[in-house]
C-alpha cells in the first residue's frame, strides 16, 4: 500500500448481505441475473439464512413470498436482494420477512430469515444475489469476488 493510498476517496461501499463465498453475479445459473439484465452485482453461496441490510436505507419492496427485498440506500442506490434461484415457487415456505415497505434500516439489520437447509433439500440453489438496479446513476460498479466474506464485509464499490 502506497503512502497516500489511504487518502484516496473510496466510492459507496455495499456490504455482503450474508456470509459465504462471494462470486460475480455472472456466475449464477439464472440467465436473468447472470446476463446482468437487472443490474451488476454479486452472489454469495451462503453459510447461514440470516439476510442482512448491505447499507443504510429504506425498504422499497418486501415481497410477501419472503424470497426477495428491494431497498434504496441513503446514497440512492436501488438494490435487489434475491434469496436463491427460482425460490418464488416456494410461495413463502422457509422464508420469514423481518422488514416492511417504507421501513428505514441500518447496515446489518436483519431483513429475512431463510431456512437454507430446507430450501436446498427442496432442490433449489440457495445463492443470495444482490444487484444494483439503477446502474445509470452509478456508472462504476466494482465487485469484490472470489473469496469468502463475512456479513457486512465490503463486496461492491459504487462510483458516480
Amino acid at each position: 500500500m502506497g503512502l497516500f493510498d489511504r487518502f484516496k476517496k473510496k466510492g459507496i461501499m455495499l456490504g455482503a448481505p450474508v456470509g459465504g463465498k462471494c462470486i460475480n453475479v455472472t456466475e449464477v445459473s439464472d440467465p436473468t441475473f447472470s446476463g446482468e439484465i437487472l443490474g451488476k452485482g454479486i452472489a454469495v453461496v451462503p453459510m447461514s439464512g440470516s439476510i442482512k441490510a448491505p447499507a443504510a436505507g429504506e425498504i422499497t419492496t418486501a415481497f410477501a413470498t419472503g424470497h426477495a427485498v428491494t431497498m434504496t440506500t441513503e446514497e440512492g442506490a436501488e438494490l435487489l436482494i434475491h434469496i436463491g434461484i427460482d425460490t418464488v415457487a416456494l410461495k413463502g415456505e422457509n422464508f420469514s420477512m423481518k422488514v416492511k415497505e417504507g421501513q428505514k434500516v441500518a447496515k446489518g439489520d436483519l431483513l429475512v430469515e431463510a431456512d437454507m437447509e430446507k430450501i436446498k433439500a427442496a432442490g433449489y440453489d440457495t445463492s443470495v444475489i444482490m444487484v444494483v438496479c439503477n446502474m445509470d446513476a452509478f456508472p462504476s460498479v466494482k465487485c469484490i469476488t472470489g473469496k469468502d466474506v463475512m456479513p457486512g464485509e465490503d463486496v461492491i464499490e459504487l462510483g458516480k
